[in-house]
């Protein structure tokens, strides 16, 4: 099996996995989009690999596989980068609601001590005796 089978069956597979995931809802499209687009890449450097010795040559890059690690090096730093920005600004965005929320629970909690307080006030005193004359 030549190498270029081989990127043709991983490109497919990954594909396949892509768009099961995006089925079942695990993955959001914008995500998905750059998977999608990753995988067509490898597609196009597995069907055609002179597009990949046109670029090394074009690069000044000697053997053409270390331009293809170089450049998956490159995005998956830039895609590890994107992802820790996601996660933390979700991060931000869960405290801030857990605040919220915090501050939602302490004004319910305060408006049923008033209604508590003012309903026990508006109650009648009981003596121990009843109003009943005999």
């Amino acid at each position: 099996m030549k190498a270029y089978h081989l990127g043709l069956i991983g490109a497919a597979i990954a594909l396949l996995v892509i768009f099961e995931m995006l089925r079942r809802r695990r993955m959001r499209e914008k995500y998905a989009i750059t998977w999608v687009v990753l995988a067509v890449f490898i597609v196009l450097i597995a069907a055609f690999p002179g597009i990949l010795t046109w670029a090394a040559d074009l690069t000044g890059v000697e053997v053409p596989a270390n331009l293809l690690f170089f450049g998956a090096s490159l995005l998956l730093l830039a895609m590890n980068v994107q992802l820790s920005s996601e996660v933390s600004r979700l991060e931000d965005k869960v405290r801030t609601l857990a605040e919220e929320l915090g501050l939602q629970r302490l004004r319910i909690e305060q408006v049923e001590h008033v209604e508590k307080s003012g309903a026990a006030e508006h109650e009648p005193a009981h003596d121990g005796t009843s109003g009943d004359v005999s």
